[in-house]
């Protein structure tokens, strides 16, 4: 039984998942990451790595599962999953307009260096958000 927090991971990765059209042209015995695709709570057989064969050491791929093994095989496809780009601040963030902050987990560590940049010491923010609410 999964815990409801790897629950929603698989879950949001599933949502990652279903966005990639990217076809993966390296290995024919990895599928590609945009073929994953578990439903919410559900564990699929992609998520799992095949393991090493007999007489054989396994390489990462081939032992990866979870959210490891998503990573990897979105890796194979060009994709970074986790997107650690820095944000692209044009204006000010206010309540009307805020700078979004995309989010695969439902924690954000969001630090704000002012605008323009570097106008004050780093302030860091922590915002949640509780499944099934719009906060």
């Amino acid at each position: 039984m999964l815990s409801s927090v790897l629950r929603h991971t698989v879950g949001s990765v599933r949502t990652i998942a279903s966005r990639s059209v990217i076809r993966q042209p390296h290995s024919s015995t990895a599928r590609a990451f945009s073929v994953l695709g578990p439903r919410f709570g559900e564990l699929s057989s992609n998520f799992f790595g095949p393991g090493a064969k007999p007489g054989t050491v396994a390489d990462d791929i081939d032992q990866a599962t979870g959210v490891e093994r998503a990573e990897l095989l979105s890796k194979l496809e060009g994709k970074d999953i986790y997107d650690l780009s820095p944000l692209k601040i044009v204006a000010m963030g206010t309540k009307k307009e805020p700078v979004m902050v995309k989010s695969v987990d439902p924690v954000r560590f969001v630090g704000c260096t002012g605008f323009p940049v570097d106008t004050h010491d780093t302030v860091w923010l922590v915002k949640t958000k509780v499944m099934g609410t719009t906060s």
